[in-house]
Formats: C-alpha cells, structure tokens, sequence
C-alpha cells in the first residue's frame, strides 16, 4: 500500500506513514464549550449537538460501520490516474455537487436581496416604511444571520448535508411565502429575522462541505462556480423583477408582494429537488466506484499534510478557532518582531473578509436605489442592474480559475480590492451619471469576484476538519457583520450622492488595502521559517520529532505545513 501511495503522491514530500482511513462522522457523546466564546449560539449548539448524538440510532451507526468496512478494504488499493483520468473524476464530482449547491446559493441571494427590488414595486409605500424603517428592516436579517452561522456549521457533520442544507433551504422558503402576506411593518422585520437565521447555515456550510471534497489548490474554482449563484442571482434579480412587476393587482396583491410568493415557491421546489441529489461525503458517495473514492479521499487527506488531517472531533478543535487560530495571537507571535507580541484578538483574515464583504453587501442592497437616482423609470431601473451583475460573474470565473492555477489567492483580493475603490471613488464624486453607471461594474466585479479567493484562503489554511469548520464559520459570521453595517448608511436623505454610504465602503476598502500586504508578510514569514528549519534539520541528518499523531494534532502549526499566499 505505502508503495502504490508514494507513485501516486504529488502534494507531500514526506511519506505517509500510516494505513489510510476513511473519515466517519463520530462525534463523542460528552463534550465542552469554552465559556469564554464570543457568540451565546455556540452554546445552543452544543446542546444540541449532545443530544442528537445521544440519540443516534443503532441504524445509523451500523451504516457508518458498514461503510468503513466497505472503503477501507479499498483504500489499500488506492489507484494510480494519469493527469487526464484525475480530471475526468473531478469534473464527475463536479457535475454531480456544483450545480445543484449553486442553484440554492442562486435562490438563498435572491431571496435576501429581492427587497431591493421590492422597494422599487410599492414595498414602501404599502407597509408605510417611512424613516429608516426600510433600513431597520435590511439590518434585522443581518443581525441572527451572523450570529447563527458558527453553530450551524458545527452541525453540519452531525446531521449530514444531505439533510442540514435542504432542510433549511425549505425552511427560509416557506418564510419567503409568509413575507409576501405581511401588512406591517413589524411583520416584515419578524419575516426578515426568521429568513437571517434560516440562510445562517447555507453559504459557511457549503464552503465548509466543499472543503471535505477538494484538495486546497482547486478550492477555489468550485467555491467561484458555486458562489457565482450570488451573481447571477443579481442579474436574475432584476430581470424577474421587471417581469413580476407587472403582475401587479392580479389576485390583490402589490407587485413586492408576487416578487416575494414566486420565488419563494422556487426555493420550495429547489430544496424538495435537493434532498434527493445532495450527497454527505466522499466515503458514502454511491456515483463513484470503490476506486474513485479511495482516491478522492486519499487526495484530500493528504493534500496539506505528509499523516493525513485530524478528523475526529474534540472541543479543543472549537477552541482553537478561538484561542490559537492562525490570524489571532500564534501569528503575532511568530512575527514578534513586526508586531508586537500581545495576546490581543486581531483576526487579520477577518478585516480581509470584512473589506470586501462590506462593498458586496452594499452594493447589492441598494444596487436598485443607487441606479434609479441617475433618473430612470422603475423597469428601466430594474433592467439596469442586469449588465453589472453579468460582468461580475464573468470576472469572478476569471479570477478563480487563474487563483487555482497559480495556487494563489492574495493577489486575486488585491485587485478585487482596487477595483472597489476605484468603483466608489467615481460614485462619491460629483461625475456624470453615465460614467457614475460605469463606476458601478467596477464595484460589483471587484467584490464579488475577491469574495471566493477570501474564503478558500483561510480554508486553504486552517488543517483538521472541524477546526477549519468552525474557524471558517467564525471568518464568515464575524465577517458578515459588516453587510448589517451596509444596510443602515444608504439612507434616504443622503440622495442621490449616498455620500455617507459610499465613504463607509471606501473605509472597508482602505482597511483590507492595509491588513491584507500584512497578513501576506506574516504568512511569507512563516513558511521561511519552516523552510530554514526543515533545511537546517536535513543537513544535521536529524531524524523526525514528531508522530504521526502529533503531526495531525499540530494541523496547521505543524513543521511540514505551508500556508497558502
């Protein structure tokens, strides 16, 4: 077996050392939370999470154990592909995840945003949204959206994504239905809670599930593919808006009101799809043969380490997204001479994620508004945010693609970074409207196309599977805060200009601008000095002083692990 893994290796220098295993989702019974967690969720989710495993049917079990058996016998066989069957089974994984993941991601965007274009088609003057009661509105999704995302994600294993992601898909369709019945105000602000903390567990879940497929390297391109529903959504978003708007009156109903019914149903009939095609994991994957999964497990295993990832759960794995994750204090650390050495929580993946979050949030809040203040008529309005969100999703492809091929992502960031300022410079400036229009693209394709290499880096980063679930639904809830800060500055009264709303954008842009040159340096740091390390030990003929056990332990802070740039 060892000898059929070393010709079939290209992502580790170092042999593995050890019988490969299939990963089964077993959780132990007993675990602790840290009562110094930031978010009160995480609690609920512990509680949850123990009493759904005390209650595992032996059915289950006896399926997991079956399945181990059944794969393992395999692995010690694990095939050796050409360059060209390797491709072929990735694009079969492919074809058999991405679409359907994307057409709920496609529908979750739409049903979020789709109030920008239901305030164009009588939202506000029928619910009488005076005020900054359409903001408060916006912002009261944001608010259990953020803080619902770290505990779902610690329930994904638990439930299995066949479930978890479909379920809550039909969950938040069901809320779309019922938003299209309200008549008050607070109604609709209820509506909009239940919706936030229906979406919370889709797009960290789904960022979080891709990673437990793909090696780091081709991360990237999936989460774009998959993330490309957000923008195609927005383009979708106008288009249906303009159509739906002309239903208005039919059955006694306001157009705002069939814009929210129609698709709400669609994410109904989407989810009801999806709990017949989504899959859980490699291991159980019945389209691929016993072959096939031996290797996609064993590519995903060792990708970032030479003795596989920690697979198991404990509670030390939540706490280390906490306490000891790379963005926090052992980075400062370990560039003490840079910055100072403090015990300070400066989550520099974080501000990254922030600063390009918040433009994306922005923009496709108040995309519509923005554009009906260069004076066109509502259709027209609607029809004119298509053009930007198509752009996005072609440059978003673009910049996946080459991030994976170069195995690079901060650069990617950097340029969707610079194409936001330049994007809301010209908005905030007094330039004509037609060249302000212009300025848009920039915004939309920048955002939207930094967004996926955001992501995968940290998942590219983070080693051990439930550590880089939980640190990655930390980076995405904590992130995501900044779309509650976008949807109370667009206000009203700042018209047409929005000064106040595009200098908070251009805030967050200055911010990623300053911490992502930073983050880069630590990393480089970091890999120097593993790399002066690891030559150091072989010109000395020193022998390895870690197990294997500890090697998967250390995940990320292991001596063999290199961070991603």
């Amino acid at each position: 077996m060892i000898k059929s893994l070393l010709l079939v290796s290209t992502s580790s220098n170092r042999t593995p050392r050890e019988p490969l295993k299939v990963p089964v989702t077993r959780l132990p019974g007993k675990f602790f939370f840290p009562s110094s967690c930031c978010f009160a969720m995480t609690c609920v989710a512990s509680t949850v999470l123990v009493n759904h495993l005390n209650s595992v049917s032996s059915e289950y079990k006896e399926h997991d154990e079956e399945q181990l058996d059944e794969s393992n016998s395999d692995l010690k066989n694990v095939p050796m592909l050409t360059p060209e069957q390797e491709r072929k089974l990735w694009r079969k994984v492919d074809l058999r995840l991405i679409p359907i993941l994307t057409l709920m991601y496609l529908l979750a965007f739409l049903d979020r945003s789709n109030i920008g274009n239901a305030k164009l088609e009588g939202l506000v003057t029928q619910l009488d949204l005076t005020g900054n009661k359409f903001n408060i509105a916006l912002l009261m999704f944001h608010i259990p959206y953020c803080l619902c995302e770290f505990p779902a994600n610690l329930v994904l294993k638990v439930f299995r994504p066949s479930r978890w992601l479909p379920g809550i898909s039909f969950v938040w369709g069901i809320v779309m239905i019922l938003m299209s019945l309200v008549k008050t105000y607070p109604q609709l602000v209820g509506a909009r809670v239940c919706l936030g903390i229906a979406e919370a567990g889709l797009f960290p879940g789904v960022v979080y599930y891709l990673t437990l497929w793909y090696p780091r390297h081709m991360l990237q391109y999936r989460i774009g593919l998959f993330f490309g529903g957000a923008a195609v959504a927005g383009a979708f978003s106008g288009l249906l808006a303009f159509a739906i708007g002309h239903m208005s009156g039919i059955a006694g109903l306001e157009g705002w009101s069939w814009i929210f019914l129609l698709e709400g149903l669609a994410t109904i009939v989407v989810a009801t799809i999806a709990f017949f095609v989504v899959l859980d994991f490699p291991a159980t994957a019945k389209f691929l043969t016993l072959e096939e999964r031996a290797f996609v497990i064993w590519k995903k295993k060792y990708d970032n380490s030479s003795v596989g990832e920690e697979e198991g759960f404990a509670a030390r794995h939540v706490w280390a997204a906490f306490g000891d994750w790379q963005v926090r204090y052992r980075l400062l650390r370990a560039s003490s001479c840079f910055l100072p050495q403090q015990n300070d929580q400066v989550w520099l993946q974080i501000l990254v994620y922030m600063s390009i979050t918040g433009p994306s949030s922005g923009i496709s809040l108040f995309l519509p508004t923005i554009i009906q203040t260069f004076g066109y008529s509502t259709p027209i309005t609607q029809l004119l945010t298509i053009p930007p969100y198509v752009a996005a999703a072609m440059t978003l492809f673009v910049f996946a693609h080459y991030s994976d091929k170069l195995k690079m992502r901060s650069p990617f960031i950097f340029a969707g970074l610079v194409m936001c300022l330049i994007g809301f410079s010209i908005n905030i400036s007094t330039a004509p409207d037609g060249v302000k229009y212009f300025g848009i693209f920039f915004i939309v394709m920048g955002s939207y196309a930094a967004i996926p290499a955001a992501v995968s880096w940290l998942g590219n980063n983070l080693s051990g599977h439930y550590k880089r679930g939980a640190g990655m639904a930390l980076h995405i809830g904590i992130g995501n805060f900044t779309g509650a800060i976008s949807s109370v500055i667009y206000r009203s009264q700042d018209s047409p200009r929005f000064i106040l709303g595009h200098g908070v954008e251009l805030m967050f842009v200055g911010i990623g601008l300053i911490v992502l040159p930073i983050v880069v340096f630590l990393y480089k740091r970091i890999n120097a000095q593993r790399d002066t390390v690891e030559r150091l030990a072989m010109e000395r003929g020193e022998k390895v002083q870690y197990s294997d056990e500890e090697l998967r332990e250390l995940g990320d802070r292991a001596p063999d692990f290199r961070y991603t740039l």
